[in-house]
């Protein structure tokens, strides 16, 4: 009986490990791992070499049959999510085929592309020089938006014990709790 149980709850636990919506090529990083600063120091003996690598967008680019999109890099974690609290890594441009609509891929969302190191591109960042690995797209997750912030319970720094507290007043959030600090300095009365 328990190893029928043990063997169901495994089943459900493999099941709920395959239903992730991000795409297996990009949730499994290629076997060397490259930095761009290695790209653009030797540009040459990286060529045709698969990387995996994801940032936020700058800008985007329609071509006639392809998109250039400038990303600024930034590490990736174990599903291959950018983290932008970390020190950025970084920019590079990724060639997607076909259309991708601006207002979609617009600046400040997370991407992450996988393909092959094609070339490095000399562009211009206000006035200086930066060398661009440019990576042709085989495949590119654009991350969902992070949910917007409308009440003060949906704040990351409002949870469960301000939520009900008796000392709360919405005027002067986190500021009139006697038992709790105030998660971002002191006090204000």
């Amino acid at each position: 009986m328990y190893r029928l149980l043990f063997i169901l709850s495994l089943a459900a636990v493999l099941l709920g490990a395959c239903t992730s919506k991000v795409p297996y090529a990009i949730r499994t990083a290629p076997q060397n791992e490259l930095s761009i600063s290695s790209v653009q120091a030797s540009p040459k003996a990286y060529l045709d070499t698969q990387v995996r690598w994801g940032g936020d967008i700058i800008s985007v680019n329609n071509k006639s049959n392809e998109t250039w999109i400038e990303v600024l890099a930034y590490p990736l974690d174990y599903e291959g999510e950018p983290d932008p609290k970390a020190v950025s890594k970084g920019r590079f441009l990724a060639r997607v085929d076909g259309f991708l609509d601006p207002a979609i891929y617009a600046p400040a969302r997370k991407i992450t592309v996988r393909g092959r190191l094609e070339n490095t591109i000399v562009r211009l960042i206000d006035e200086h020089p930066y060398r661009f690995p440019l990576v042709q797209a085989r495949t590119h997750y654009l991350w969902p938006k992070p949910p917007e912030v409308t009440e003060p319970w949906d704040d990351p720094w409002y949870r469960y014990p301000y939520r009900y507290d008796p000392f709360y007043d919405s005027r002067f959030p986190y500021y009139w709790d006697p038992y709790f600090p105030h998660p971002r300095g002191r006090h204000r009365h």
